[in-house]
């Protein structure tokens, strides 16, 4: 009776154990493609913050270099810098950020006159201090009057 075929009775059952298996894996591979994809979204709003970030603290550069560049201001003595830390408030597309602005002056002599020079830094953020959304970009220039 060895030779003798089995009958189906003895062969169920087989099947349930690898659809439970490629069930298990696949689901595996679903969640994560998810997390994959949530990263890379992360990433991308994050990496659109620091290019807005850039662009807040360099209004926070423009707007300190027309204070002590100002036209209107036809002195011959320097300008004086804007009070420092100043904190500007933005609007538009800027509005979430903080912009801090801070200004040294200092006169240096180049032979044929006294020449102030101003060192700007700008520091805009958003976010809370250690959270995954924190964003913060400072920008430096140097200027001369």
């Amino acid at each position: 009776m060895s030779g003798r075929p089995r009958s189906r009775t003895h062969m169920r059952g087989f099947a349930l154990p690898t659809a439970i298996f490629l069930l298990v894996v696949l689901a595996a591979l679903g969640g994560y493609m998810v997390l994959l994809s949530r990263s890379s979204q992360l990433s991308s709003a994050l990496d659109i913050q620091g290019a807005r970030a850039s662009q807040a603290a360099r209004a926070g550069i423009e707007w300190a270099a027309w204070q002590v560049t100002d036209p209107q201001a036809l002195q011959p003595a320097p300008t004086p810098c804007p009070t420092s830390p100043t904190l500007l408030t933005l609007d538009g597309t800027l509005a979430g950020f903080a912009v801090s602005v801070e200004c040294l002056r200092s006169l240096e002599d180049d032979g044929a006159a006294t020449v102030a020079v101003y060192e700007i830094t700008a520091t805009a953020s958003t976010g809370a201090v250690g959270g995954l959304d924190r964003v913060e970009r400072q920008i430096r220039a140097t200027l001369a009057k």
